[in-house]
């Protein structure tokens, strides 16, 4: 009894080919990219991302206290302390703050006094400061009518 060749075809399993599908390439690569971006933003510069994070959080007291300055109708100062600054002239009292890291410093551009005035007028003179620390260094400033804002040093 003859065998066809088609049937011989069907019957005899054929041998597996060694290595991997397209399928299996492309999630081992997804993995692989998925894991370096967790590692990418885990190693983030701590002093960057401290100066960025004391920016933001004085930006928002200088503004919120800019506001209780036009509605109190009283002058508010900010001025750096030793470790951190302080506002004089709020409703409540003179109220200090420390910088998240201590070794920031304030570089003053272009106003001599060593303060911020606030208020109590809507609009204000322009002033603006550079925080520093280690190599960096974020200018937080205000044309006198828009609010302070983070803007790049000269």
């Amino acid at each position: 009894m003859a065998i066809s060749r088609a049937k011989l075809a069907i019957a005899t399993p054929r041998p597996r080919q060694a290595g991997f599908t397209l399928l299996e390439l492309l999630i081992v690569i997804s993995i692989i990219a998925i894991a370096s971006v967790g590692v990418s933003l885990g190693l983030r510069d701590s002093a960057r991302t401290a100066l960025d994070q004391d920016a933001e959080r004085l930006i928002a007291l200088l503004e919120s206290n800019r506001a209780l300055s036009r509605t109190s109708g009283k002058a508010v100062r900010w001025s750096e302390q030793l470790a951190g600054f302080r506002f004089d002239g709020t409703p409540t009292g003179s109220t200090a703050q420390a910088w998240l890291r201590p070794d920031i410093r304030v570089q003053w551009d272009g106003n001599a006094s060593g303060t911020l005035l606030l208020g109590p007028e809507p609009i204000i003179e322009a002033q603006a400061i550079t925080l520093r620390l280690q190599s960096y260094s974020l200018r937080i400033a205000t044309d006198g009518l828009r609010p302070f804002s983070i803007q790049t040093p000269p």
